[in-house]
């Protein structure tokens, strides 16, 4: 957990940073996120999810870490986790493989 933290703390720190140069910038991002992060129709544990599986599929290392410990702080169990990184997983198999079959192929022809 401590890699994961510093990485985390890192980050927030760099924005702090970030903030002094684009104030509005990184304030209209935090609102922005903020908002979507809100439970909705969906529930803040199900967005954090969403959220790893992105981050995963992005090949995010700091949104990655992140978004596990906002899905543990919303309640998300490590089996609910796993789960959205199988499906983040299945997910970026099936990109690679749709674009195999529809680019590549047709590339090949």
């Amino acid at each position: 957990m401590t890699l994961m933290n510093d990485k985390v703390h890192a980050y927030k720190d760099q924005m702090g940073a970030l903030s002094d140069v684009l104030p509005d910038v990184v304030k209209a991002y935090h609102e922005f996120t903020g908002e979507c992060f809100h439970p909705g129709s969906l529930d803040a544990k199900t967005k954090q999810l969403i959220a790893l599986g992105i981050g995963l599929f992005a090949n995010n290392e700091v949104c990655t870490l992140y978004h596990v410990a906002e899905a543990r702080s919303k309640g998300a169990t490590d089996e609910e986790i796993m789960e959205a990184v199988a499906v983040a997983g299945a997910v970026g198999g099936g990109h690679a493989l749709s674009q195999g079959a529809m680019r590549v192929q047709k590339a090949l022809h």
